[in-house]
């Protein structure tokens, strides 16, 4: 989705994108011309906050980081949610937009619903932004890009990767969040999203869906990017029951801090 107005600057050689969940910020600065990395910065939030929290936390990084406060020739956001569903493309309606997200999302009447268009795939990403930030962000920069983390993900995976006969699982970790993808032979099996707050949580969804796809923990390729670790707990208790494991990242190998695995913000790469 984009929002237009007469405000974007043409001679700028900037582009920003804006990461935004429940339960962090993250911002990054590239070169339009070389995408080398000139800014980078991560909020992470110990716990969820709601919508109206999150606006003051993003108000607040611009008014306190000068590299915010440039101009850009681009500007881009993604919303990090559980709040969105995947229709068929063939039978998405757009006038009843919301009648996709009532059964396993709270609606409500005054929410607005966004969706992306997987041309490629026949898939529609439906789901609910932050209207608050968008208003903020349109006032702020005029044209900018939104998308849903969801659409980023399953497009790179559609378009990269080859196909394959088995099954892979591919999970994406932000935060308290992580987004559990299966592709097959070249084809999108299930993409669903998890809150959780324990790593007994994180194992628990990850091996219910692998029960109820059918699929063999001992033998399933699963990849891993985002927010995760060999050290952390998370991962040695993914790795007690599922034995390959893969970090997952992207062609460019961007790199955003000194510190930073490749296989971590994988979200702001595919931008």
């Amino acid at each position: 989705m984009t929002l237009q107005n007469n405000n974007t600057v043409q001679n700028s050689n900037k582009r920003l994108s804006v990461q935004l969940s429940l339960s962090g910020l993250s911002f990054l600065v590239t070169s339009s011309e070389t995408k080398e990395v000139d800014f980078f910065l991560e909020k992470k939030y110990k716990k969820s906050i709601n919508p109206e929290q999150l606006l003051l936390n993003l108000k607040s990084s611009f008014k306190q980081n000068k590299e915010l406060n440039d101009t850009f020739n681009e500007v881009a956001i993604i919303f990090a949610t559980s709040l969105y569903s995947l229709v068929p493309s063939t039978l998405f309606d757009s006038s009843k937009a919301s009648e996709y997200l009532k059964f396993n999302s709270k609606i409500l009447a005054n929410d607005f619903i966004a969706f992306d268009t997987l041309k490629n795939h026949n898939i529609t990403t439906v789901y609910i932004p932050f209207i608050n930030i968008n208003n903020y962000l349109f006032d702020r920069f005029g044209d900018f890009s939104y998308y849903h983390a969801s659409t980023l993900l399953i497009e790179q995976l559609l378009n990269k990767e080859k196909p394959y006969a088995l099954p892979k699982v591919y999970i994406n970790i932000t935060n308290n969040i992580f987004d559990f993808i299966a592709i097959k032979n070249g084809k999108l099996i299930i993409c669903n999203s998890y809150e959780f707050t324990t790593p007994e949580d994180f194992i628990y969804y990850i091996l219910f869906c692998l029960e109820q796809l059918k699929m063999n923990p001992d033998t399933v390729n699963l990849y891993i990017s985002g927010s995760i670790e060999k050290e952390e707990d998370t991962y040695k208790i993914l790795y007690h029951y599922i034995r390959n494991i893969t970090f997952y990242n992207v062609e460019e190998k961007l790199i955003l801090t000194e510190k930073e695995s490749l296989h971590q913000n994988l979200l702001l790469k595919l931008l």
